[in-house]
């Protein structure tokens, strides 16, 4: 079995990082009765020998578990997030080595994340990744979470991501960006995120773009559905919804809800790494299979049932529901539309109680109704792992690389320019050793050859597919 590392910088990261590693040890307590460190725990978890004064691993698998302690690496220039972490009840999961803090903030500033505390904390944070790297038998990715809009997420966590790759060139890095609202209280925020997504579509391998607004809307209809007398019940108290609330409110932003949604992202993700199938997918399939252009890495996720994000009482929904409502744009995890778009190539990753056949005829259902790039009309990745998601028989995770991202990526770089234009805020990124105006033209100018090379495969929508010679291949 292979080991993954998970990097969550800022306080984005921090909060959605805390809600996996709470959902996914409650996933492997329902599937692991006997408290036994398997190689499925391994994935994501040493098992640490606390009699040891080094804290040394416990190497034998299918042994007791001893003490349980995170594949991890936490980043925060402000204390507050870890240090509630800490106090928490996952504060044996995670040790003072994991942890590079400071007090100050980033000041909503890329350029004070990426300049100046990358340069201050660079060999730090190298030795912490380091260390976590050499407790891996077999390293096959990083995960890093991270914020677009603030200045830790956006600037710091780029910054992360491009020290992976001088340092673990090897190493797949998959980064779960989560991009700021257009009404987003940050008013640098659009400059944070254009200036991050120059070193996303430069260091990343596949990046897994989510809109904050789409997380709200998709928590308020999980909200409606629980108190609109469909359900048998309401939202269970301690659900995973609310997370520790004592009694359901009706937030404006429930952040903690929303970071439940990208949490049970990763557990999908990574399910077919953790637990066995009939058809297993590995992380590095997924780029390989899914990224024909190195730059356009952008996938597009959508997860059903919703209901699974929630512990509500609403019956599961027929199978071949659930394929149609992963290609539905409510159920996207960002603001867009698909099935209206141009398909390159799409993953669905299954769990539960599902045969291949079911795959391979909902596929062939769906198909009309999609539009894939020509040369590419086959251009399905399918997994299936048996352990469904914790009191549900199976759910679905589609991740399509898909033209549609271009709309996020333009409402961007309008925001971006509307700023720019002013130099409005310019003056507090120029102070910031490192940092010169040439970074904003470059990163606008990275940005606008991305939408154009989008622009470009979707002026072959429509174009009549040629039936192209296969190889024979002989037996």
């Amino acid at each position: 079995m292979t080991q993954s590392v998970l990097v969550q910088v800022g306080q984005c990261g921090n909060q959605v990082g805390c809600r996996f590693w709470d959902l996914v040890l409650r996933e492997h307590a329902n599937v692991n009765k006997k408290g036994i460190y398997d190689e499925a725990l391994g994935n994501f978890f040493r098992n640490v020998d606390t009699r040891s004064t080094n804290g040394d691993d416990i190497n034998l698998h299918k042994g007791i578990i001893r003490s349980l302690k995170a594949r991890a690496v936490l980043v925060d220039m402000e204390e507050g997030v870890v240090n509630e972490l800490l106090q928490g009840p996952l504060r044996d999961v995670f040790d003072s080595k994991q942890l590079i803090t400071d007090v100050s903030g980033s000041g909503n500033n890329w350029a004070v994340g990426n300049k100046q505390y990358g340069s201050l904390y660079r060999d730090r944070i190298l030795e912490v990744i380091r260390k976590t790297a050499e407790h891996c038998d077999c390293l096959q990715c990083f995960i890093l979470i991270h914020s677009m809009g603030g200045g830790t997420g956006s600037g710091l966590g780029t910054f992360v991501l491009s020290l992976l790759e001088d340092e673990f060139p090897e190493v797949y890095r998959f980064v779960t960006s989560v991009y700021p609202s257009a009404d987003d209280d940050v008013i640098t925020s659009p400059y944070n995120s254009v200036l991050a997504m120059k070193e996303l579509t430069e260091h990343a391998d596949c990046v897994l773009p989510i809109e904050n607004q789409s997380l709200i809307d998709i928590v308020n209809k999980i909200n409606q559905m629980a108190n609109s007398g469909k359900s048998a019940n309401a939202i269970k108290h301690q659900s995973t919804l609310i997370s520790g609330q004592s009694k359901v409110k009706q937030q404006e932003k429930p952040f903690d809800a929303m970071n439940n949604i990208v949490a049970n992202l990763l557990l999908n993700l990574t399910s077919s790494a953790r637990f066995e199938g009939s058809l297993n997918m590995d992380l590095n399939e997924i780029t390989m299979n899914l990224v024909p252009f190195p730059q356009l890495h952008y996938l597009v996720s959508s997860l059903t049932p919703l209901y699974t994000l929630a512990d509500v009482n609403i019956p599961t929904r027929r199978l071949d529901q659930m394929f149609t409502d992963a290609f539905s744009k409510d159920h996207q995890l960002m603001y867009a539309d698909p099935k209206r778009n141009l398909y390159l190539a799409c993953a669905l990753m299954v769990r539960g109680n599902v045969q291949i056949s079911d795959l391979r005829r909902n596929i062939e259902r769906l198909k009309p109704s999609l539009q894939f790039i020509p040369w590419n009309q086959e251009g399905w990745k399918t997994s299936l792992c048996s352990v469904p998601p914790v009191g549900h028989t199976h759910s679905l995770l589609a991740l399509a690389n898909n033209t549609c991202v271009k709309s996020t990526f333009t409402d961007l770089k309008d925001r971006f320019v509307k700023l720019y234009k002013k130099k409005a805020h310019i003056h507090h990124y120029l102070h910031v050793d490192g940092m010169e105006q040439s970074c904003f033209t470059e990163a606008n100018n990275s940005l606008s050859s991305l939408i154009e090379e989008y622009n470009q495969l979707d002026a072959t929508k429509g174009l009549p597919v040629t039936n192209m010679p296969r190889l024979s291949i002989a037996s």
